[in-house]
């Protein structure tokens, strides 16, 4: 059979925030191009739900609840898929949230809770599961960014110093363990429609803006993240570390548009 980089046949991933939005869309896309998945966050249903539609793809997952702010359950997540399927060679992780209030009036706790979950939750598992990976010296992890890891976005401060200390996190962890055949990059999603954001997105005046400033004029769909993922998570992708893939319609590169 011929060598193909792109099939994840034999891997075995974990997306952490892997049953709604995002991350579930890119759980689906790990699945299908072969790797067994393993989708989870906090919520016994929609972990439930996740797994479900891993198996009907004809690969293995398990159902296991986590939560980035809980370090114990990280690591039984880590125990439970190695037992399971004998290693981690893919972790994604996608977990996040945000919260909309003039900067001036942002209390410390609400900062606090989005960078907890944004920022310090992704080191969490990058450090768990990353340790597994230098120890077998092989891992893919992907962290998703934003493109306000690059950009200011009116009045989600915590949400954008979270998500530009994902990118430097990205770029940090990349070169201490490239050594160890680990590559870590990141996703930069443009605006997509989720849950978390469709009453945002449709019918307000800032979705109209958001939707002006893409040149495709158009959202992206969950599921075009996937393609980028696959490409990370993959051989194909083997001299590929500290890069953040920005995945827009092209908004970032946006200028003048008419």
């Amino acid at each position: 059979m011929a060598y193909t980089p792109l099939d994840l046949t034999g891997k075995s991933a974990v997306v952490i925030g892997g049953s709604s939005g995002i991350g579930r869309a890119i759980a689906h896309g790990l699945a299908e191009a072969g790797a067994d998945v393993v989708p989870t966050s906090r919520r016994a249903d929609q972990v439930e739900a996740a797994a479900r539609e891993i198996e009907e793809r004809g690969r293995r997952t398990l159902r296991l609840t986590s939560d980035v702010c809980d370090r114990g359950s990280l690591e039984r997540l880590l125990s439970a898929t190695i037992d399971a399927f004998g290693k981690v060679d893919i972790m994604i992780n996608s977990a996040g949230r945000t919260k909309r209030a003039p900067t001036l009036e942002v209390p410390e706790s609400d900062w606090a809770d989005i960078l907890d979950t944004n920022l310090t939750g992704t080191l969490r598992a990058c450090q768990i599961f990353g340790r597994h990976m230098v120890e077998r010296r092989y891992g893919r992890i992907v962290n998703i960014a934003s493109l306000a890891s690059f950009i200011g976005a009116f009045e989600v401060a915590a949400y954008c110093a979270s998500k530009s200390g994902v990118a430097g996190l990205t770029r940090t962890l990349a070169i201490e363990w490239a050594q160890y055949g680990v590559c870590v990059n990141g996703i930069a999603p443009g605006v997509f429609r989720t849950p978390m954001n469709e009453k945002l997105l449709d019918g307000t005046g800032r979705g109209q803006e958001y939707l002006w400033r893409i040149p495709m004029k158009r959202f992206g769909k969950v599921e075009e993240l996937a393609g980028a993922a696959v490409f990370l998570a993959s051989d194909a992708a083997s001299f590929v570390t500290g890069e953040i893939l920005i995945v827009d319609g092209g908004m970032l590169a946006s200028g003048v548009n008419q």
